[in-house]
């Protein structure tokens, strides 16, 4: 078995919610495996806090988690990504800036728990169900046997990971 250690870049548009929350689960979930990163183009600038209630049952650091442009992993001295997954529609619409290495991308779209407008439990709900439907995805992704698989199968995988119904 390989010990290489996979960097896993989630975008969106915010970087306050989704990718944060991925960010986390394929760290954990993939126990030493991956490594997970998120940015966005147009960062919010803060970590939704129903985002960081979603997180803390993890064990995902939480000191770790912060809402940062997707400028910091297109620099020389930014980690190689080996996957990279839009998030929202926004961020898969957008021109991605250019990603040393050529990693492999995917689209893995998620309804956006931060615009829903109601009560906090409205909101909370909203982003329990998409944190359950990431770590579904996440799941799948962690447990592809990534050092038997061609890098195209690889790539089919992870676009039929974000094709799934939820």
């Amino acid at each position: 078995m390989s010990d290489k250690v996979y960097n896993v870049l989630f975008l969106c548009t915010g970087n306050s919610a989704r990718s944060i929350m991925a960010e986390a689960l394929v760290t954990t979930i993939g126990k030493g495996r991956f490594k997970g990163y998120s940015a966005g183009s147009q960062p919010a600038g803060a970590v939704n806090p129903f985002a960081v209630e979603q997180i803390q049952g993890t064990g995902y650091p939480l000191e770790n988690l912060r809402s940062k442009s997707w400028d910091e992993f297109g620099a020389a001295d930014a980690p190689q990504m080996d996957f990279i997954i839009t998030v929202c529609d926004n961020a898969a619409g957008e021109v991605c800036p250019y990603w040393p290495g050529h990693p492999m991308s995917a689209h893995w779209g998620f309804e956006d728990p931060a615009a829903v407008v109601g009560s906090d439990e409205d909101k909370r709900a909203a982003f329990h169900k998409v944190f359950r439907q990431i770590m579904t995805r996440v799941n799948v992704f962690a447990s592809l046997p990534l050092h038997m698989l061609e890098k195209n199968a690889i790539h089919h995988e992870l676009k039929a990971i974000g094709a799934s119904a939820i």
